[in-house]
């Protein structure tokens, strides 16, 4: 028999979203034996679940628990439906076509992987992609360019479209519920390197999530760059989480990254006041003296 597929998706007030996700999910030509759908929302949506066509099993948390926790929970219950396979979906995100899950089996079946990834496109314009790569020195966003080395090994774009057998989170554990947002996908993906299981995206098929063109700031001519998230809640945890891993895994090139872009951004566009908080979380994530709930943080 084929291996069976779960997928561990996360959702907080887009119910449109959800629709637009369950619907391709049921429309896959490969067989997803349940959906685990955790949602934090203010506004729950266990009718869209209910009305589905996707197999879902609905998981009502009344708590916030970010994107990092969030996701643990729909991997536990996705795991305890015992699927041999974790698909891990963000509700903004949704296969870009039928065929996209049964090309991921296949990928990682021909490559003996436990662990593939799609490429994640722009809403709207599936030339080209919402999260860059780099490619020979430089950034790009152009699906055709990527799209050439059909499997990129040792990269991709944690958890928009990630298939992950089980028996992984069994060796690396799950997403880190104190990341909260931004970061835990990056601390998974080194966890995965340690541990020396391969991975790599599959170049041919994709999903849709929304673009984080905007956050990306080229410094020196593009030889480096930093992410700057657009607002003050994602650029905290982005900030705090960053410098948490940095120290964590001993990561002495981002350290000398952004040693040098931050300030070099911050001074470009004369923004003291954004420096200052920037420095704050980084050193305060690298400490380790930043975490707990979002409304003890000010959230």
């Amino acid at each position: 028999m084929p291996d069976s597929v779960a997928v561990a998706a996360v959702t907080f007030d887009r119910p449109d979203d959800v629709k637009t996700l369950l619907g391709a999910l049921a429309a896959q030509t490969a067989t997803v034996s349940s959906v685990a759908l955790v949602d934090s929302g203010k506004s729950p949506v266990q009718d869209i679940a209910e009305a589905s066509a996707a197999p879902v099993t609905y998981v009502r948390s009344e708590t916030n628990l970010g994107g990092a926790g969030g996701f643990s929970l729909a991997i536990l219950t996705a795991i305890a439906s015992g699927a041999d396979w974790i698909w891990i979906m963000d509700d903004d995100a949704h296969p870009e076509d039928p065929e996209c899950l049964q090309a991921l089996i296949d990928g990682a079946n021909e490559r003996n992987l436990d662990v593939i990834l799609p490429l994640v496109v722009a809403p709207g314009r599936p030339d080209t992609l919402s999260f860059h790569f780099r490619i020979d020195g430089r950034l790009t966003h152009n699906r055709a360019e990527v799209a050439k080395a059909g499997f990129l090994p040792g990269v991709g774009h944690f958890f928009n479209g990630a298939l992950i057998r089980r028996d992984v989170f069994f060796r690396v554990g799950l997403p880190d519920l104190r990341l909260f947002i931004r970061g835990d996908e990056t601390d998974f993906m080194i966890r995965l390197r340690k541990a020396g299981i391969p991975f790599g995206t599959l170049t041919s098929v994709a999903l849709s999530h929304p673009a984080a063109w905007s956050e990306v700031n080229e410094i020196l001519g593009g030889r480096l760059h930093v992410l700057v998230p657009d607002t003050e809640f994602k650029r905290f945890y982005f900030f705090r989480n960053r410098g948490h891993l940095t120290w964590k895994h001993k990561r002495l090139r981002s350290l000398a990254a952004d040693a040098v872009g931050y300030p070099i951004h911050f001074a470009r566009t004369r923004d003291l006041r954004g420096f200052r908080a920037w420095l704050r979380a980084y050193v305060g994530g690298a400490r380790g003296t930043l975490f707990g709930p979002p409304s003890d943080l000010g959230f």
